[in-house]
């Protein structure tokens, strides 16, 4: 195919312009959704911002070649047979760059955990999703989007039953004494299980000083983490006991 035929392909009419960016947002907000109602920094405008501009930046690349091959047409004729510009170098460096916007979105506690690693992904995948759909490849578009929506939604519940299975758990335990460390210890043995490793620290709080540590723990036989943890809380002196 030579640079006249590929030209006459191209569809940057106002039709096609507006619908590749009106199927952005539509998309991008649907991708989004599902971080607002988890309350997630990057939610639903964040998604559709990211998507519709991705989309935008693929259509402006289109638009830079075929405008720059119209005119080798106009003044080379036929002579000129090779493509004169690379249409993904600007959607590549939006991939790239994403990675600034996820960053932001990643944050490490002073428990030592990780949050927003999902949404970050989230926002790199759904940039891409505006790039194919600026494209119009929209096929991979369609799968793509219901896809990212399982994995958020449906698969989001599997990690949490395997997370509750799981026989290694770390727990962040806020107490009061050291006196109240033995006990925990004393529960974590009476239940069978062993401590791993553990991490103590002193902690300042609003009304009272405390101390707070991270314990490894691995369960034995058919005790579960909602068990140990259950237990924990109705120790007098602990403060807060969450799973890392």
């Amino acid at each position: 195919m030579d640079i006249k035929s590929i030209v006459e392909a191209i569809d940057l009419s106002e039709f096609s312009i507006a619908t590749r960016l009106v199927i952005a947002v539509l998309v991008g907000g649907i991708i989004g959704m599902e971080r607002e109602h988890k309350h997630r920094p990057a939610g639903f405008r964040t998604h559709i911002l990211v998507c519709l501009g991705a989309a935008l930046t693929s259509l402006t690349s289109i638009y830079i070649c075929y405008s720059y091959a119209v005119e080798v047409l106009n003044t080379q004729g036929m002579e000129f047979s090779a493509w004169p510009c690379d249409p993904l170098r600007l959607s590549a460096q939006v991939i790239a760059g994403i990675g600034f916007i996820g960053a932001g979105s990643i944050i490490v506690t002073r428990r030592s955990q990780v949050k927003g690693l999902t949404t970050a992904a989230g926002l790199w995948t759904t940039a891409i999703v505006g790039i194919a759909i600026g494209l119009g490849f929209y096929v991979a578009v369609a799968y793509t989007a219901v896809l990212i929506l399982i994995a958020e939604m449906v698969l989001s519940r599997m990690e949490v039953l395997l997370a509750t299975k799981a026989r290694n758990v770390n727990i962040y335990v806020e107490y009061e004494s050291v006196e109240i460390l033995k006990r925990i210890k004393g529960l974590i043995e009476d239940r069978s299980s062993k401590i791993l490793d553990l991490e103590i620290a002193k902690t300042r709080g609003a009304d009272h000083p405390h101390m707070s540590a991270i314990l490894s723990i691995q369960l034995e036989g058919k005790t579960t983490f909602e068990e140990i943890t259950t237990e924990m809380a109705r120790i007098d002196g602990i403060y807060s006991v969450q799973e890392l």
